[in-house]
């Protein structure tokens, strides 16, 4: 994910958020889909100053935020002490080093104040004494039954006891370990239709599938397969020569696939 650089992405980023289309958004601020389009589109677009503050005004954003001088859409020039960020955090967020916007919306999910809470505990060492009373009086325990029973080192008590004893350290990464993954899986999954966010699938994952589904279809398998593997690799089919589709029917006859599949090539004609 980035955050938008320039007033087209800021302009496309809030249409978005508000779930409309070109049409949508015409209908609502009585500016033409063409012109909303060419704002969203051509960098060179001069925006009519009237249509510029209307649209900061339907978004009820600043004209510095769609200008992308700023990203807060309401708190605007908020005081940097009220923030307590020391001289290195500020450094780092204007260095442009890491993406101020992912930290944003890390910061902004409804579990991040959990995920501080639990941090908060670990680092003042608030749980720190009942997790050693707790362990000290699992390993006396466990300690007093073992002297009085040697024998009963592998006993299923025993080992529970064992088990019952936890470090400190485990328990506050397993704890934030969860919480982390569900921020992370959150983020990720409002983000997966991003432009700049790698799809699920490779292009030879969708080549396969569109094999196999083309192997299971009636009709000249063949031909299918061939239409196919020419479109996975942008070529023009019908622009190819016949010393080139022959070839090509060479190859594929040496495929695993078209030889498992039960076609037989002399009952078929090669277009």
């Amino acid at each position: 994910m980035k955050g938008a650089t320039t007033i087209q992405e800021r302009l496309w980023e809030l249409r978005k958020d508000k779930g409309l289309n070109l049409e949508e958004l015409a209908e609502k601020t009585g500016i033409s889909k063409s012109a909303l389009a060419s704002y969203e589109s051509d960098d060179n677009k001069e925006i009519n100053h009237g249509n510029l503050i209307t649209l900061a005004d339907f978004y009820q954003v600043s004209i510095d935020y769609l200008f992308c001088r700023t990203e807060n859409r309401e708190q605007i020039n908020t005081p940097l002490s009220e923030l307590h960020l020391n001289d290195e955090a500020v450094a780092l967020l204007k260095s442009g080093r890491i993406n101020n916007r992912l930290l944003c919306e890390m910061i902004s999910h409804e579990k991040f104040a959990e995920l501080m809470a639990d941090a908060e505990i670990y680092v003042d060492g608030i749980a720190t004494m009942h997790f050693h009373d707790t362990n000290s009086s699992l390993a006396a325990l466990r300690a007093m039954i073992l002297e009085k029973h040697p024998e009963a080192t592998a006993d299923r008590a025993i080992k529970v006891l064992e088990a019952c004893q936890v470090e400190e350290e485990d328990f506050f990464c397993h704890v934030t370990h969860k919480t982390w993954d569900v921020i992370l899986h959150d983020i990720r999954k409002a983000h997966e239709n991003d432009s700049e966010s790698a799809p699920d699938t490779t292009p030879a994952d969708e080549l396969i599938r569109e094999v196999q589904k083309a192997m299971q279809s009636p009709g000249d398998r063949v031909q299918q397969f061939t239409e196919i593997f020419c479109k996975a690799f942008r070529l023009k089919y019908k622009r190819l020569s016949q010393e080139e589709r022959s070839l090509l029917k060479k190859l594929f006859k040496k495929s695993p696939l078209i030889k498992n599949s039960g076609m037989n090539f002399r009952r078929r004609v090669w277009k």
